[in-house]
């Protein structure tokens, strides 16, 4: 049937909470290794923001949405924000601090956003955790 849409596959990178930066970064250095377009990939964070989109926002939030919206690279947002952002193919979320409610918004709206594939970069018991109340 025309306009359903199937649901992302979802993967999970144990990282500690510490880690979860670190660990996205290099499952977007993998990506983009095995042939992944640098455009498909959003990255949200729903702790501290990523040390890219800190660098970018001091430019201004005009030069930081415009490179959102040239979908050319990989585009780094604070999960505040995510409703602001459009499907892309792959999204990955680095739970890197918040709240559990915090975590169940963004992965309820990462997994909305994501068009074939959703990875969790954080520690997998608060994930799970979060994952039965944001699915």
């Amino acid at each position: 049937m025309a306009g359903i849409r199937t649901q992302p596959q979802i993967q999970l990178i144990p990282a500690p909470v510490d880690g979860a930066l670190d660990a996205a970064d290099e499952t977007v250095d993998l990506l983009l290794d095995t042939g992944r377009a640098p455009g498909e990939v959003l990255v949200l964070t729903v702790g501290e923001p990523h040390p890219w989109a800190a660098h970018e926002l001091s430019f201004g939030e005009t030069a930081y949405w415009a490179q959102y919206e040239a979908a050319d690279d990989v585009f780094y947002a604070d999960a505040a924000v995510a409703d602001r952002v459009l499907t892309r193919p792959v999204v990955i979320v680095a739970v890197n601090g918040g709240t559990e409610h915090d975590t169940a918004r963004t992965l309820a709206a990462a997994r909305a956003k994501a068009g074939a594939l959703l990875i969790v970069c954080g520690d997998p018991q608060r994930i799970n955790t979060v994952l039965g109340a944001a699915v």
